[in-house]
């Protein structure tokens, strides 16, 4: 099957077939405004930045699904990553990554990358496990909150999930490997 067998609207309202990035290593990211990781937008312009030249694109998707932290429109998301942080990466419209009505690409995704966990070494790690075991919300696949990463090889198979405690920086090894 693959990640090229789906399609979603972009930022600006335009339906994409992600068959377009075959041959194109992904990183297909949840992302939000208003939350602690939000700074991840600086480290994944960078990965843009640094590697599309050589084939990664970074797919972003806002949800609004983990503790409210994606409120604004499509514009205003739009406006709010280009001005803090220069994102010139393709971003989309704002979708579900949980529930019902989950987006398809998340549903195929979580099933193809099961969550393992989070690094308990790390306290941010440990601080997310302790939160979502609290809420009751660790056990399962789905995605756990936002800045959840999925790498994509060119051929559209997932290779690897990364959770929101890793650090963009911290994947390039995965990301060059796969270039």
């Amino acid at each position: 099957m693959g990640v090229h067998s789906f399609s979603a609207t972009n930022i600006r309202g335009q339906e994409v077939h992600l068959d377009q990035y075959k041959g194109k290593v992904l990183l297909v990211v949840n992302t939000a405004s208003k939350c602690g990781f939000t700074p991840q937008y600086s480290e994944l312009q960078k990965l843009h930045e640094s590697y599309s030249d050589r084939g990664l694109v970074i797919l972003g998707f806002p949800c609004d699904q983990f503790g409210g932290q994606e409120p604004g429109s499509n514009e205003e998301i739009d406006t709010f990553c280009q001005i803090n942080y220069g994102v010139t990466f393709p971003l989309f419209y704002k979708i579900e990554v949980l529930g019902d009505n989950k987006h398809p690409l998340f549903g195929y995704l979580t099933e193809a990358l099961p969550f393992e966990g989070f690094d308990l070494n790390d306290g941010t790690g440990k601080m997310m496990h302790n939160m979502l075991t609290k809420a009751g919300t660790i056990e399962g696949n789905d995605i756990k909150w936002n800045f959840t990463k999925f790498l994509i090889d060119a051929d559209g198979n997932p290779i690897q999930r990364f959770e929101p405690t890793v650090s963009p920086a911290d994947m390039t090894s995965e990301i060059e490997a796969l270039l």
